[in-house]
């Protein structure tokens, strides 16, 4: 049997098929009932003209169901395609006409609005509801679970996951049965995951985060899955006395920390608890580690490439760093020219290994342009790597001023502005200025709405730390930061709502 991400993840579940893989709703779903739903959803797609390589596109609200569809997409052998549940109907548009899906399962209440923009790119349309009903769990019922498995080999696609599209058009990232499965070997080791643990499952399963990381991390070692529907902070409370491990967002820290409830004794039972998809500030990693007695374990990955670093389980969990590379990955940080450079200095990241994905589909001058000649994919990320191996953030090329001819990496401006009374956090942005091109501006979230900082203190307050042309020249208070569905705050939506500050 080839050995393709479907047949990894099946291994698994059928060692002791009557424990329980996922907990849904506080009903128990035995990994021998969760291959068997698998299989009649995967009989259901056959029946519906799904064939290897098809791409099965999926919309729906989180569910014990949608994990069905995905293991059951897999087994066909077509190319899974979540997609987030709040795009629109135009972005959907763009998706459905780029991806062609044979299928596309979508939510009871979006059928008829989405039904002609699939059936005109020759393609069929199912529903399937948070509560488990639609017509995909209609049919599948009715079937007998399908024993067939695809033989998808180990750089044949399983997925394409689409960018979140914030410089132009989303692009759909290829990845492949190995990238998946290699990516998911890597974190198992990194991060000590045993068929003991039981994990808190609060992310959207339309990301890489919730779905190729949590989810098959959960799967491949026969780990129970606590699946819940969105984060609820008293909920994981609650959950802590017999879960042992939390992955999550930095969003999800922060309002685990706002609630009195957070102790010691409440995460007594906990072993690891895992950040990603945005940057985490020291502040709350501080906090965190006060309140609980555990230091957050920080990592970073991206779409194109699964997680490409991780701070160790057994080491040092070094706050604002996201730690060395994941075994068989190599990261450097390199030069406009692509040059390497040396530890500490601040550059472009790039990164090859088996994670690394294939391409962008249907893009192939875009594909080309994103890797060096080497083989190093060119993730658009800037950092620096220390002596020792740990990759610190420091923001997205994109997001680099340009002020007066100087550089300015907006993360070192907000490192100094979030320790300043009064602040929450921070955003810094680069905005047009007719006299240093881009102009400096802060757009600042108080820690005291009633008595937010003066935007003049502000800028005072940062000339002690920061040199002349990094300070900012504008402080917008604002009462919270425009965010995607990981928490990552959404620059490009600050600069257009204060790109005339200077005008």
């Amino acid at each position: 049997m080839t050995a393709n991400l479907f047949t990894r993840l099946r291994a698994s579940l059928l060692r002791e098929p009557g424990r329980p893989a996922l907990i849904w709703q506080g009903r128990a779903i035995s990994r021998g009932e969760l291959l068997q739903r698998a299989g009649q959803m995967a009989a259901e797609l056959a029946a519906l003209g799904v064939a290897p390589g098809d791409r099965v596109a999926v919309q729906v609200e989180k569910s014990h169901e949608n994990v069905a569809v995905f293991l059951a997409a897999l087994q066909a052998g077509a190319v899974y395609l979540p997609l987030n549940v709040g795009y629109t109907m135009a972005e959907l548009d763009y998706f459905i006409g780029d991806a062609e899906p044979r299928v596309m399962v979508a939510d009871p209440a979006n059928a008829a609005a989405l039904t002609p923009l699939v059936e005109q790119r020759g393609g069929r349309l199912v529903t399937l509801d948070a509560d488990g009903s639609g017509t995909l769990s209609a049919g599948a019922d009715a079937r007998q679970p399908s024993t067939a498995v695809s033989s998808a080999g180990p750089d044949d696609l399983a997925a394409i996951l689409y960018t979140s599209g914030t410089t132009g058009r989303s692009k759909g990232a290829m990845l492949t049965h190995d990238n998946l499965w290699s990516n998911t070997q890597a974190l198992i080791e990194a991060w000590g995951f045993t068929g003991d643990d039981v994990l808190i499952h609060a992310l959207p399963l339309f990301h890489t985060h919730g779905l190729f990381v949590a989810l098959d991390i959960g799967l491949a070692t026969g780990a129970t899955i606590i699946l819940l529907p969105r984060f609820d902070a008293d909920e994981v409370i609650d959950l802590m006395r017999t879960a042992t491990v939390l992955m999550g967002v930095p969003t999800f820290y922060t309002r685990l920390l706002a609630s009195p409830r957070l102790t010691r004794e409440a995460a007594r039972h906990m072993r690891l608890f895992i950040s990603g998809s945005a940057p985490l500030l020291a502040e709350t990693h501080a906090q965190f580690t006060a309140r609980t007695g555990h230091a957050i374990l920080e990592r970073y990955g991206m779409t194109e490439t699964g997680m490409n670093t991780s701070n160790p389980l057994g080491g040092e969990r070094r706050p604002g760093s996201v730690g060395p590379p994941l075994p068989g990955v190599e990261v450097r940080v390199v030069d406009a020219e692509g040059a390497p450079l040396s530890p500490n200095q601040i550059g472009g990241i790039e990164v090859k290994g088996r994670n690394v994905f294939k391409g962008y589909w249907r893009q192939p001058e875009k594909t080309a342009s994103a890797f060096r000649n080497d083989g190093f994919f060119i993730t658009g990320d800037l950092g620096r790597l220390s002596e020792d191996g740990y990759l610190t953030i420091v923001g997205r090329d994109k997001d680099l001023i340009i002020s007066g001819g100087f550089n300015v990496y907006p993360k070192e401006v907000e490192d100094v502005l979030n320790e300043l009374p009064g602040v929450a956090e921070s955003a810094v942005i680069g905005v047009p200025h007719p006299d240093f091109g881009e102009a400096v501006v802060a757009v600042v979230v108080s820690s005291e709405p009633a008595n937010p900082p003066d935007e003049t203190a502000v800028i005072a307050a940062t000339r002690a730390t920061l040199a002349a042309y990094k300070r900012p020249k504008r402080v917008v208070i604002c009462d919270a930061l425009p965010r995607n569905a990981m928490g990552k705050v959404q620059k490009s939506e600050l600069r257009k709502a204060h790109r005339a500050l200077f005008d």
